[in-house]
């Protein structure tokens, strides 16, 4: 006869990683279920993935580029403003689809068990697919503007995990506050809105005044970002101390991030 061990946590309460493996089929439903609500009854469907970036990088070319003349580098400001939309929103759509997601399943949190950490995880699946179909526009348009990134194309999987490891660890933690604080959900998104524009998504860091920079340098997205364009453009690289701050502060971020969400998951079920 099986017997299962219940052993109290430990004192950072990390989660059971057999645990989550055991489980893993529930993230991919979920994944999988997040996927087909975003596109059900919409007329374009998918389409929206393209048009959305597509419409916002013009907006920003014509804004920041064509009216502001702010710089570019040697790239297309479309293409530019496009690059950066890349990283923004697959940071963004982490963050805003997990801080909801368990407030949006809040019938099966409270009644069934499983690793609720599955559940903001698992908003993951249906961003990376935008950010799939994202990129591949973007290929298309580098060869139509005829840009060449050059060797650092290599490195965009690294700063796509990075900008997963920043955007989960926040998702995480605001996905447990949102719980018991329903302020969360109007706060974050304000909070994003500003961040859009305190971040270098649609203008270079070049633009930024000197006395100002030391507020950019703050920001971890702001490196992030320059990141992507290093590798999706080929411009200038970020510093060693840059990517090395870039590297531990969203590792540092994403464990924070964990331990708030285990700290906070065994009263779930009572308060959602």
């Amino acid at each position: 006869m099986s017997r299962t061990v219940i052993h109290p946590p430990g004192s950072l309460n990390l989660p059971s990683w057999r645990e989550l493996w055991a489980a893993r089929e529930i993230f991919a439903q979920f994944g999988r279920r997040d996927v087909l609500l975003r596109y059900r009854q919409t007329a374009i469907g998918v389409a929206w993935v393209v048009i959305q970036p597509l419409a916002a990088a013009g907006i920003f070319a014509i804004v920041f580029g064509g009216i502001a003349d702010l710089p570019s580098g040697d790239v297309p400001y479309f293409l530019f403003s496009f690059a950066g939309l890349l990283g923004w929103n697959l940071f963004n759509g982490v963050v805003t689809r997990g801080a909801a997601s368990l407030v949006a399943n809040q019938a099966l949190v409270s009644k069934v068990f499983f690793p609720r950490l599955l559940v903001p995880l698992s908003t993951v699946v249906s961003v990376m697919l935008d950010f799939a179909v994202a990129f591949a526009l973007f290929v298309v348009l580098l060869v139509v503007f005829g840009v060449s990134p050059g060797w650092a194309i290599l490195l965009l999987p690294v700063w796509v995990v990075l900008t997963l490891l920043l955007s989960a660890g926040i998702a995480l933690a605001a996905a447990a506050g949102t719980v018991k604080y329903r302020d969360v959900s109007y706060f974050l998104p304000w909070v994003l809105q500003i961040l859009l524009y305190a971040t270098p998504v649609a203008y270079s860091l070049s633009a930024v005044p000197a006395d100002l920079l030391w507020m950019f340098n703050l920001n971890p997205l702001t490196w992030l970002l320059e990141c992507y364009r290093w590798s999706l453009l080929g411009q200038a690289a970020p510093e060693a101390w840059q990517l090395a701050a870039l590297v531990i502060g969203s590792t540092a971020v994403a464990f924070g991030g964990l331990l708030v969400f285990q700290r906070m998951e065994r009263g779930f079920a009572d308060v959602i």
